[in-house]
């Protein structure tokens, strides 16, 4: 079992040890949102659009591009690269985060799995310095290695929850850790927006792509040496599988005990229906967040500094949201605080169809909007999954889930670009996510979610 957490207790009736622990693990939170904001979210899509461009034969700064590549023999349309790529790697994420999930249940080193995924992921993002010209094909393969790391930990890292917060306090601690990201991944891009405000030319495209990258390249910065602290304060909590397996080989462990998950998941059906309404409606948000600052440059034709001034509003409105959200969990509860948010999702959609070209305000106002909805609809998700895992087998559980989670998503980012393809428009593309959002909430609407968390051995919270 589980190592007991330390001790001594504080005025809240919470244990110093537990409480360190828990601010340990908001702390990675801050330290792997800058790859979500700065990275995901803002620079890397213009920017590797624009390095695909140049290497399809268009000009620097011209404002539209016909041009195709073609990796590996394939042709492809320049503004199609990017969305593909992310369909590419939840491609090969299929294969690893469950693997990674099953190994960090069965190690009595789990921190140190936390640690080799997160700092790949970072080193890999630093490396992005070295995507200059027309080297596509490295920007492409980087972001693989680093978006796929960026999962493998957070795997890891969302397996600690269920040890850090029972049943009732999981929707606060969750909401508390998504909050404490939006933080730190605000603070990073407002730092990337007084450079880029500062240094920027209007007239010098180049310099505009080179600040792209290099705020690229901060954010593996920042999340590499964040890290460090929940490394430091965060404490083993091996399972009981995994002390009895202490010496083995956790990765062919790994493996097989994946193997016998597969055979025996289908004994929790209603985990694998949330499962499902999870994959597709987060497929929805995840494609909104990857995509939006490409949609505001490509189809609205929006500054960089519009679109980072927009997703930094975005970021410091998530950190209320999230705790706003999660107040309301307590009240209502979480699944249906999520249900609600999946209605304001759709008019966000619709809202962002009907934007006008060229207008920085309408684009903010939407964004403030994203912000309130967006970090308390993924925190409430993540510690509502939390109930409906058999115990022991976190990790595994968590490697399923983050497949559709944090920029893995690929039926979204696949639909977009198909529709890109087909029409050349950005606007019919992003009317195509409408669905993930209609039928996410249709199939968690039909998930008994007591009963599930029943099904799956746990004591339901007191408000569900």
């Amino acid at each position: 079992m589980a190592d007991p957490v330390t001790t001594t207790s504080t005025a809240t009736g919470t244990p110093a040890g537990l409480r360190r622990e828990r601010r340990g693990w908001y702390l990675y939170d801050w330290a792997n949102s800058a790859f979500q904001t700065t990275v995901i979210t803002v620079f890397l899509g213009p920017f590797l659009t624009t390095v695909t461009e140049l290497a399809a034969g268009c000009e620097l700064g011209a404002d539209t591009c016909d041009g195709y590549v073609h990796p590996l023999g394939v042709r492809v349309a320049a503004g199609s690269y990017y969305p593909y790529l992310i369909s590419l790697s939840v491609l090969l994420t299929v294969f690893v985060l469950p693997v990674v999930g099953a190994i960090a249940d069965r190690t009595v080193h789990k921190k140190r799995l936390l640690a080799g995924a997160a700092f790949t992921g970072a080193g890999a993002t630093v490396a992005m310095a070295l995507v200059t010209g027309e080297r596509y094909l490295l920007g492409g393969a980087l972001f693989l290695v680093a978006n796929i790391a960026f999962g493998a930990a957070v795997v890891v890292y969302n397996s600690f929850l269920p040890q850090l917060a029972g049943p009732d306090e999981r929707d606060a601690v969750s909401s508390r850790g998504w909050a404490i990201g939006y933080l730190g991944g605000g603070l990073l891009l407002a730092l990337n927006l007084v450079a880029v405000t500062l240094l920027s030319e209007d007239d010098n495209p180049q310099r505009t792509l080179d600040l792209a990258r290099w705020s690229i390249v901060s954010a593996g910065v920042w999340w590499a040496v964040f890290t460090l602290v929940p490394l430091r304060w965060l404490r083993e909590h091996p399972t009981a599988e995994a002390l009895r397996g202490a010496g083995r080989n956790v990765v062919t462990d790994g493996f097989r005990q994946l193997g016998r998950t597969l055979r025996e998941i289908k004994a929790y059906p209603l985990t694998l229906f949330f499962l499902l309404a999870f994959l597709v409606y987060n497929d929805g948000i995840q494609t909104v967040i990857t995509l939006a600052s490409q949609y505001g440059t490509e189809e609205l034709r929006l500054g960089q500094s519009t679109l980072i001034v927009t997703i930094l509003l975005v970021q410091f409105l998530a950190f209320g949201g999230a705790l706003a959200l999660g107040a309301l969990a307590r009240r209502i509860g979480a699944w249906k605080t999520v249900l609600l948010s999946l209605v304001l999702w759709t008019g966000v959609i619709i809202g962002a169809f009907r934007l006008p070209a060229e207008a920085p305000l309408p684009f903010m106002i939407l964004g403030g909007a994203i912000g309130l909805v967006l970090g308390g609809s993924q925190a409430l998700s993540r510690s509502l999954f939390s109930q409906l895992i058999p115990a022991g087998k976190e990790g595994e559980y968590y490697g399923f889930y983050e497949i559709s989670d944090k920029g893995t998503s690929w039926l979204g980012p696949l639909a977009f670009g198909l529709v890109f393809q087909l029409t050349s428009s950005y606007r019919v593309g992003l009317v195509s996510l409408l669905i993930f959002f209609v039928v996410g909430f249709a199939l968690l609407a039909a998930v008994p979610i007591r009963r599930a968390i029943v099904a799956a051995g746990n004591t339901p919270p007191r408000v569900l």
